[in-house]
């Protein structure tokens, strides 16, 4: 399970600050991010950064199971 904290335009779009997802990269944490808080989504996380332990992610980076995402 990926925890994910949102932040500013991030939050909006979810309308939570805080969520699990059940993926192994970050493009399937895009894909479900899209899929639970709708249309907007994608191109919030265009404009945004996704960081783990203060490392930027890109799409084709895995995310191991226990991993925290800040957007």
């Amino acid at each position: 399970m990926i925890s994910v904290r949102l932040f500013a335009a991030a939050r909006e779009a979810a309308g939570t600050d805080h969520a699990q997802f059940d993926c192994t990269s970050v493009a399937e944490l895009h894909e479900q991010m899209t899929d639970r808080f709708g249309t907007r989504m994608p191109q919030v996380l265009a404009a945004s950064s996704l960081l783990c332990a203060g490392t930027r992610l890109g799409p084709a980076d895995a995310l191991p199971d226990g991993s925290e995402v800040d957007v």
